[in-house]
């Protein structure tokens, strides 16, 4: 399959549906100068038209997913075609980040999305280094304080060269997740950053994981592949035609390196062993490549260019008949720089993928939109047809048969409902099963940290790494701190304030992680639970119809989208307050030695009682408050879940339900019509037929062209597909 065949394949498609729209249009608009009722083909019209938007809108997206230094943001900048995300040492990306295509002409724009907010704050306009500048500032505040206006994402509104010679791609988004690396931060919010990750690897048509070549060379850093990977294995093995792996720096090889196809053998071995059976591999040096493109594109800084030339250009220079060395031009060599740099195979193969699997389903979606409305306007020109056809007592008595049918499929779309009732209650059952495991073994997990933390003076005690670390900063920040038999003991409110506040920190990020890992499980079954659901009552729903088309002579195709569940977000925070109840404060007295001088310098020393308050942090009661809260959120968020079934379930059934009283409605509208228009026009009964039967001609004509359109599409039909459906 090529882009050309995309191509022309979407023209196809979307001039047939403007025409049959507007044949539909014409047919209304006969019926209303008449005086017949058109809303029973109002359902039609907005089919046809949501058919439209969604092959015009064409929603792709593209993750992009690295450790931090892998070399992201230069890889993506190389895609885009300008430096205009910022690649400092730091890590950079704070949330996620949507590059939107725009036209050349067009004004290029950074806007921020915050919570709880419906429209983006634009946050600067213009060029690339302008925005680059505000972008990165803007990134810095929020790592910094935390992040307290609560943004979500950013979207970048930019020129993407890698589609710029795909126009039908509009609705194209690359997008810029925070890297494993960046989770381990201890100034941000972690866990949403994971959650952009994952809620990426679960949505997106294909995904890039950066690799860094210099980690990988010598069969080292694999670790970092595994929390994306090694647990999500089944879940990747089904996608694998769209997950790629970018292999990035690789111009960093040095002679003493071992050769790159070593390293890629070795690292294709390393993700077989975690799970994905054919992975793909590019390498790439991205700085090599984002530098080409912007020599060939004119738009290179001094800075840019003395850069190619340091790092690159030597690979490049050719020596003469004499043995001098021939210094080419920047812009003669840049295109194939950019060739040899890997991007231009990298873009062509995802583009290839897009098109070939969602692009395939998109259009294959589309054109059976189109067939379906079609046959929805000759069912009704037949209907209209037979109707003027037989006599009039006849069709009165058709219709009268019609009303009992329709009444009894309603009859049956309630006991559908029911039935769905109960299998709904199944999925609950099993999401709120789920979510007990995790509160039972959250809770379990805090327990063992807690002893843990009880534990970390012993001298058999081989618990390092964070724990330690947390150890470490409770005696740094508190050096007289004394820890014995489960409890911390300190010598001022103050004190043992700080004592909280550490163990919180400590804390919260274990359970969120934990949570986070049960919820994308959840997730992942969910989505498959719900799929099955939703084909029951397809199905069911198929049945009815099909029993009113028998008595019609036709059949009705009904289908629904299978979204996935939509999660509510498990907080936990505000430990401080549920610690800060388990502190103690003991009144103690201690003996103090002191001296009294006497006479002839004698002295006497004596001791004396001394009161003073001891303050105590109780990590038994602080590990059931822990619990606690473990459970307190996880019975609020079971209820709000359950709603959240409720509603989208519902949801589905309605979508459901709503094509098939479309499709009932439809036809007693005609027949009421029918025998209005009897009453009124019997005499040209003979022209009417002749009109209609003209008009089932040309439908028919419509029919062939989208069976040899399906003939075109099926002829590169990629092998394996999952079918994407629109919005019923």
């Amino acid at each position: 399959m090529s882009t050309q065949q995309f191509e022309q394949t979407y023209n196809q498609i979307q001039d047939t549906g403007n025409r049959l729209l507007n044949y539909l249009l014409e047919i209304c608009a006969r019926k209303s100068s008449q005086g017949d009722d058109t809303s029973g083909l109002q359902s039609v019209e907005g089919d046809i038209n949501k058919a439209l938007t969604a092959l015009k809108e064409q929603k792709y997206q593209v993750a992009v997913i690295a450790a931090m230094k892998a070399g992201k943001s230069t890889f993506i900048n190389a895609l885009i075609g300008a430096d205009i995300l910022a690649s400092e040492s730091e890590a950079c990306t704070v949330c996620r980040t949507d590059i939107c295509p725009i036209d050349a002409e067009q004004t290029p724009r950074l806007l921020e999305y915050q919570q709880g907010k419906r429209k983006p704050i634009v946050l600067v306009e213009g060029e690339a280094e302008k925005i680059r500048q505000v972008f990165l500032e803007r990134t810095r505040q929020i790592r910094e304080t935390n992040n307290p206006d609560n943004t979500i994402r950013f979207e970048l509104q930019y020129p993407i060269e890698a589609i710029s010679k795909v126009p039908y791609l509009a609705g194209f988004r690359l997008v810029d997740t925070p890297g494993p690396n960046e989770w381990e931060s201890d100034s941000f919010n972690t866990t949403a950053l994971k959650q952009t990750a994952l809620e990426a690897l679960r949505t997106c048509d294909a995904i890039l994981f950066i690799l860094d070549y210099t980690s990988f060379k010598d069969n080292t850093n694999s670790e970092l592949l595994k929390d994306l990977i090694e647990q999500r294995s089944e879940f990747l093995k089904n996608d694998t035609g769209k997950i790629y792996f970018i292999l990035n720096k690789v111009d960093r090889k040095s002679e003493k390196d071992r050769p790159i196809p070593n390293v890629i053998e070795d690292l294709r071995k390393t993700l077989i062993g975690f799970g994905i059976p054919e992975p793909i591999i590019y390498p790439v040096s991205a700085w090599q490549g984002l530098l080409a493109r912007l020599i060939n594109n004119e738009s290179a800084t001094k800075e840019n260019k003395k850069d190619f030339k340091y790092f690159f250009l030597a690979r490049y220079m050719e020596e003469d008949e004499d043995g001098d060395i021939i210094v080419p031009k920047l812009n003669h060599i840049a295109p194939q720089a950019l060739k040899d740099s890997g991007i231009l195979t990298i873009e062509n193969d995802v583009i290839q993928t897009i098109l070939q699997n969602s692009g395939w389903n998109l259009l294959s979606d589309v054109l059976a939109k189109f067939d379906k409305n079609a046959q929805a306007i000759d069912e009704t020109l037949i209907t209209e047809i037979r109707g003027w056809e037989i006599g009039i007592e006849q069709l009165q008595a058709k219709t009268e048969e019609y009303i009992k049918r329709s009444d009894s499929a309603r009859e049956n779309v309630i006991k559908v409902k029911q039935a769905i009732e109960e299998e709904k209650n199944i999925l609950i059952d099993q999401f709120s099963k789920g979510m007990d495991k995790f509160a039972n073994d959250a809770k379990q997990l805090i327990r063992i940290e807690i002893e843990k933390l009880t534990d970390i003076q012993s001298k058999n005690n081989s618990y390092l790494d964070t724990l330690q670390n947390l150890f470490n900063s409770i005696k740094k920040m508190i050096p007289l701190v004394k820890f014995s038999n489960y409890k911390i003991k300190c010598e001022n409110s103050k004190d043992a304030d700080k004592i909280c506040q550490i163990i919180n920190e400590y804390c919260s990020p274990i359970i969120q992680n934990f949570w986070l890992e049960a919820q994308d499980k959840l997730i992942r079954e969910g989505k498959s639970i719900r799929q099955n659901l939703v084909q029951k009552i397809q199905k069911h729903i198929q049945d009815i119809s099909n029993e009113i088309s028998k008595y019609l002579g036709n059949t009705l195709q009904v289908k629904i989208d299978a979204n996935p569940i939509l999660f509510p977000d498990f907080e936990f925070s505000g430990l401080d307050a549920e610690i800060k109840k388990q502190q103690q404060v003991f009144n103690r007295i201690k003996k103090e030695t002191r001296t009294k001088t006497g006479c002839c310098d004698s002295s006497k020393t004596y001791e004396v009682d001394i009161a003073y308050k001891e303050y105590q942090i109780d990590l038994r009661l602080t590990c059931k408050a822990i619990q606690d809260k473990i459970d307190e959120q996880v019975e609020r968020n079971k209820e709000l879940l359950e709603r959240v079934i409720q509603k989208q379930v519902s949801a589905d059934f309605q979508k459901a339900e709503k094509q098939i009283n479309d499709y009932i409605n439809r036809f007693q509208l005609e027949f009421d019509n029918l025998l209005e228009q009897r009453a009124k026009q019997e005499l040209i009964a003979d022209e009417i037929i002749a009109t209609l039967t003209s008009q089932r001609m040309e439908v028919n004509q419509y029919f062939s062209e989208l069976m040899a359109i399906r003939e075109l599409l099926n002829s590169w039909k990629p092998k394996q597909t999952q079918e994407v459906s629109l919005e019923a």
